[in-house]
């Protein structure tokens, strides 16, 4: 009798752009006055590129599905995912439009970002196929407000990926509109863990409280998680509540922390470990990516990430 194949690996499917970071900005940037940064990188970006690179250097096998333009900025971003490990053999190419670029202003404490949506905006359902999902365990899907032509697919595709024996996660990122059109409760019925921040939260659930919104999201989805920066995370599974504080590092740049943090979580959540353990490890992937610039620069590898938690012990950054 032959073995039963297990699977394995996760599959994002989002958008590619680059991150121009000028960092270490001492106030937020105003309309004709001039700011110095005390550091700046050209660096890969997208929150679904970022939480790639952060679930891959974990020690996941990642299957990335995109689209960037046939120009030097596309080329960048694929010369960095193959560096990190991740196969570009599902990243299309397009004729006409240019690779996505957003550009961040960080500050020590909180970042403002201006994006140019290109490519972002021209991945299509007819870009993906489901045979891709086969054998793997986990899709990761973000950006879904930027995303204008696959954003009516997400349900569809993570029905697709759940159907396959896939877990799945989802990570909309802010509302440029703040609108946030009800439609997105389709994606939310077929979303194993969402991830919000405080902000996104109170502004879907239109809740007066974390404590408020944080229930009405574990009424929709079976894990709801809120990000909340350096204060660390609350997420709610099966009605049980669990907070877990954050970890003291001095940032450098905060671009990208939330996505490193659902890197860190999903890499704990498929791994089997406790609510508190996987909030634990996400509040470390997301704290570690903040020392360096760029979104990926300081995301932690396995090893990297045991080694901090060694030196942190629970006291540090429990309940």
């Amino acid at each position: 009798m032959s073995k039963k194949r297990v699977a394995k690996g996760v599959v994002v499917i989002g958008e590619l752009n680059i991150d121009i970071v000028a960092a270490g900005l001492s106030e937020s940037p105003k309309m004709g006055a001039e700011i110095l940064a005390t550091d700046f990188q050209l660096t890969l970006g997208s929150a679904s590129a970022i939480f790639a690179c952060g679930v891959a250097k974990l020690g996941h096998e990642v299957t990335f599905i995109s689209r960037v333009g046939r120009d030097e900025f596309g080329k960048f971003c694929m010369a960095a995912l193959r560096q990190a490990g991740i196969s570009t053999r599902h990243i299309s190419r397009d004729e006409d439009l240019k690779t996505g670029v957003t550009v961040s202003l960080s500050t020590r404490m909180d970042r403002a970002l201006v994006t140019y949506c290109g490519t972002i905006a021209a991945l299509g359902h007819e870009h993906i196929r489901t045979s891709w999902f086969k054998g793997r365990r986990h899709l990761h899907m973000t950006s879904y407000f930027l995303q204008s032509r696959l954003r009516s697919s997400f349900p569809q595709i993570l029905l697709e990926a759940r159907e396959l024996g896939l877990s799945t996660s989802f990570d909309p990122n802010s509302d440029p509109s703040h609108a946030w059109s009800d439609r997105i409760r389709d994606v939310l019925a077929y979303t194993d863990i969402l991830f919000l921040n405080e902000a996104e939260a109170l502004e879907l659930t239109r809740a007066g409280t974390v404590s408020a919104a944080l229930k009405m999201l574990g009424a929709e989805v079976p894990c709801a998680v809120i990000k909340l920066g350096a204060q660390g995370a609350v997420a709610i599974r099966n009605e049980e509540i669990t907070s877990v504080r954050g970890f003291k590092v001095e940032p450098t740049d905060t671009t990208g922390a939330g996505d490193s943090f659902a890197a860190g979580f999903v890499s704990s959540y498929l791994r089997g470990q406790s609510m508190a353990e996987s909030l634990r490890v996400a509040n470390a992937c997301g704290a570690l990516s903040t020392v360096w610039t760029g979104g990926t620069s300081g995301q932690p590898t396995l090893q990297g990430l045991r080694k901090f938690l060694r030196a942190h012990p629970p006291s540090e950054g429990s309940t």
